[in-house]
């Protein structure tokens, strides 16, 4: 690699004149890092990295409308993902009529958001930027709506907590317990399209899995624990994007390459780990039985 492809990527120069620039995405980060990481832990369990992927489509859709149109880019992927999480949320109850749902709006969302970015006749940035994150595009009105809408999906996720664990664990015995498993599918679906449309406004829409997915991913490898595990997706969704922002900084490169880099690595990590006590345990147990 040469020099200055390496400094593209990564140029640490006048790092502390930039660093203040970045003030907004920095609190947007620390945010968006933790709500992520809370709510992949239900994405994971509950097998839904694909209708994450179809709900950013829309959102991207939303946003670039908003775009087009001139008014509020938040408020334009807000609108997007809420209309593709409640359609998902309605219709598929079962996963192959959810999935089914979910490819056929991923491409309707991608086309109508290409569409309205070739209307769109604006700054570049601002179309790229949606597809792969801007480091320096939360401004202070667009950072409130972030954490006002971060609030709303913990306090959201908190009310539902624990009748949402046991849905996602055993739906049937949840549902046989008198546990409302029909109703907490669509609200939890809001809770996520809520979550997506504010990670598009520092990751992008193609990469929003990274965050979405990737932290609890990771910590179901090292553990088993209902507790535990959100709280470790936590921290690995935060030290992913804050960690891109902060690499990101220094280089001439979208955001998105920086957290999915980390997010990963963080995963092999975590799966390395998993293998090693798998490994050790058939060990430990075979000893034993001998």
């Amino acid at each position: 690699m040469s020099t200055d492809v390496w400094h593209e990527i990564f140029n640490f120069a006048n790092y502390s004149e930039l660093l203040p620039l970045v003030h907004n995405s920095l609190i947007a980060g620390a945010v968006l890092g933790l709500v992520g990481g809370l709510i992949s832990s239900f994405v994971m369990m509950r097998d839904l990295p694909f209708a994450v992927h179809g709900v950013s489509e829309l959102s991207f859709a939303g946003a670039t409308a908003a775009l087009l149109l001139g008014v509020s880019v938040v408020a334009g992927s807000l609108v997007g993902s809420l209309i593709a999480a409640v359609i998902i949320g309605a219709l598929g109850a079962k996963a192959r009529d959810r999935n089914s749902i979910i490819g056929v709006l991923m491409p309707f969302g991608l086309g109508l958001g290409v569409l309205f970015l070739a209307l769109y006749h604006g700054r570049a940035a601002n179309k790229f930027g949606l597809l792969t994150g801007q480091i320096v595009a939360i401004d202070t009105p667009q950072l409130k709506w972030l954490i006002l809408t971060a609030a709303v999906v913990v306090v959201g996720l908190l009310v539902i907590w624990r009748p949402l664990v046991f849905a996602s664990t055993d739906p049937e015995l949840a549902a046989a317990r008198g546990v409302p498993v029909a109703l907490l599918s669509p609200v939890f679906m809001l809770l996520l399209g809520l979550a997506v449309a504010i990670s598009i406004q520092i990751i992008g829409a193609l990469l929003v899995l990274s965050i979405i997915c990737t932290p609890a991913a990771a910590a179901m490898r090292v553990t088993a624990s209902p507790r535990v595990m959100p709280l470790l997706s936590m921290l690995f969704g935060f030290v992913s994007v804050i960690g891109g922002i902060l690499l990101a900084l220094g280089g001439s490169v979208p955001i998105s390459p920086y957290v999915t880099t980390i997010s990963f690595s963080i995963y092999l990590v975590c799966r390395g780990i998993g293998a090693w006590r798998n490994r050790h345990g058939w060990v430990r147990r075979a000893a034993v039985a001998l």
